[in-house]
């Protein structure tokens, strides 16, 4: 499966702000949240539930697999997503970096790869 998804009590707001908090423990910062419902409503568009995308980069990491391969930063930040499904249900996922990382083709990347996802899992887990 190219993704994590853990359903969380928590309303989006919650969870974002735990998530936040618990990524700052393993050194990720949120560079960027785009809150993709507020975004297509300004332009006129209606998206039935909330949806919004946390771009999450640790530089220590960032720098590690850039220098192995650049093409490693066509996926960079990560991304973790924070939305309601089609139940009114909190959801906190991200696109596996395990499963990215193999489009690149660099065994060496793996591991690196493995890590900053089992790390981020972890924050996820934190989270709920």
């Amino acid at each position: 499966m190219f993704h994590y998804t853990v359903e969380s009590e928590k309303s989006i707001k919650e969870a974002i702000q735990s998530l936040e908090d618990n990524l700052k423990e393993e050194k990720f910062g949120v560079q960027w949240q785009f809150n993709i419902k507020e975004t297509l409503e300004k332009k006129g568009y209606n998206l039935e539930h909330p949806f919004t995308v946390l771009e999450v980069c640790n530089p220590k990491e960032a720098e590690r697999v850039l220098s192995v391969d650049q093409l490693v930063g066509y996926f960079l930040p990560c991304k973790i997503v924070v939305y309601e499904d089609e139940q009114g249900k909190t959801k906190i996922g991200l696109p596996k970096p395990s499963a990215l990382i193999q489009m690149v083709e660099d065994e060496s990347l793996k591991a690196i790869a493995t890590d900053i996802e089992n790390r981020l899992i972890a924050c996820i887990n934190k989270s709920v």
